[in-house]
């Protein structure tokens, strides 16, 4: 009897052992070179899960050495194209770490911008029709600041032109930004913190077209204020740079700005 319920326990395990698959690599034994030359076969035809996986096995089996610098790069990449932001910024995060004077940090301060510059709600802009700059200004001013280290470090990079287009199209967005929040204050009969917002887009973004709608809440928040010296100052200064504002008939239901999409630049 015992040899039975052996024989049957020696069964149930060979049959237990022949239906576990052990899964094999196959790049196993792959070299730097060969890994990386099929990461970029995927990329191209644009299987990141694939072109992610050879990607990160050069930096772990292969962390030193231009391919895992390399593979680092196109990991920021991959990651961006793949909808993953913040995997994106942490791989940007370790190469800025790792490699501080790499011959690829110009694209990746560009990268870094892009990725900041429309992050994944902006797909959704063309449906809801929101301004791009009545989102949280967080991730405009990262952008700003990556664009901006861009242009002052590789001025002759290849990368820099598109940069400043970028940053002139930031600097007003921002700028709107705040005159949204002072257009919420002063519908909220906050006039003071209205005045404040407005005057940072007058005293920090100068010569953008923001400034016309954040000169006329300070307008209107002076008057409610009853301080008129400053209301006649700030109406001085509106009608001396914004001779034709349509505002006074408008009012503040005029958009300040158009709902171009920077998504469109990709």
């Amino acid at each position: 009897m015992g040899q039975v319920a052996f024989a049957c326990v020696a069964a149930i395990l060979i049959a237990g052992c022949s239906s576990t698959k052990v899964e094999v690599d196959p790049t196993t034994g792959w070299s730097a070179e060969r890994l990386y030359e099929d990461a970029r076969i995927e990329i191209s035809a644009g299987n990141w899960n694939d072109a992610r996986a050879r990607l990160e096995a050069i930096e772990a089996r292969y962390p030193f050495g231009g391919y895992a610098q390399q593979a680092l790069i196109d990991q920021a990449y991959v990651n961006w194209k793949d909808g993953e932001p913040e995997q994106a910024l942490a791989a940007i995060d370790r190469f800025q770490q790792q490699y501080p004077n790499h011959a690829g940090t110009d694209y990746m301060l560009y990268l870094k911008g892009l990725i900041t510059f429309t992050p994944p709600s902006a797909s959704f802009m063309n449906i809801t029709r929101q301004d791009p700059s009545e989102r949280d200004p967080k991730g405009l001013r990262e952008s700003y600041e990556s664009f901006n280290e861009l242009i002052a470090r590789y001025p002759d990079s290849r990368y820099t032109a598109d940069a400043k287009k970028r940053v002139t199209w930031l600097v007003n967005a921002i700028a709107q930004n705040e005159v949204h929040v002072a257009s919420y204050y002063y519908e909220r009969g906050a006039y003071v913190a209205a005045v404040n917002r407005a005057q940072t887009v007058i005293t920090e973004f100068q010569g953008v077209p923001a400034a016309e709608k954040a000169l006329y809440i300070m307008v209107l928040c002076y008057d409610k204020l009853q301080l008129p010296e400053l209301r006649d100052d700030a109406k001085r200064v509106l009608d001396e740079n914004f001779p034709n504002s349509k505002l006074y008939e408008q009012g503040l239901d005029e958009p300040s700005g158009s709902l171009w999409n920077p998504i469109n630049w990709f």
